[in-house]
């Protein structure tokens, strides 16, 4: 497994807090058992409806993308969200780039380590990594992060 800041590193608490910022939940799973709502399986988190469930070894970059996936849906489809999210390109990029902007709002993390982690995790990006691509590439998941009120305009 790459070397990725871990919930364990940060603890639930900060996590939990941002996500109900946001109208979220956050659940902690036991370890070893399995996580409800994983598309990935293993330590990746999950998501039903608003819930996102994560345990201590749940990379902090799932949790927050998972989570991110949420707050882009538009809640009447959030509500129904059980594991797979969406098939949507759009919102896929958008989520990307919302978990790298709540990143700065976790004590530790930051953007410059959220794209790190991104990477060494192998997130995908036209333009060779998280950070050229949210500099350079992302103006149309940024618009639409606008569009749906997550982030301002400035």
């Amino acid at each position: 497994m790459p070397s990725v800041l871990l919930v364990s590193d940060l603890g639930f608490a900060a996590p939990r807090a941002l996500l109900a910022r946001h109208g979220l939940r956050l659940v902690e799973v036991a370890p070893g058992a399995a996580i409800p709502g994983s598309y990935w399986g293993e330590c990746e988190a999950g998501v039903i409806g608003g819930t996102v469930f994560a345990r201590a070894d749940t990379p902090l970059h799932s949790l927050l993308h998972e989570a991110c996936h949420l707050l882009v849906l538009p809640p009447a489809r959030r509500a129904r969200v059980h594991t797979d999210a969406t098939d949507s390109i759009e919102e896929e990029d958008a989520t990307c780039y919302l978990q790298i902007v709540l990143a700065d709002a976790l004590p530790g993390v930051g953007r410059a380590r959220m794209q790190a982690d991104m990477d060494a995790w192998g997130y995908s990006f036209r333009l060779g990594s998280a950070h050229a691509w949210f500099d350079q590439d992302a103006s149309e998941a940024r618009q639409l992060l606008i569009a749906r009120g997550l982030i301002g305009a400035a």
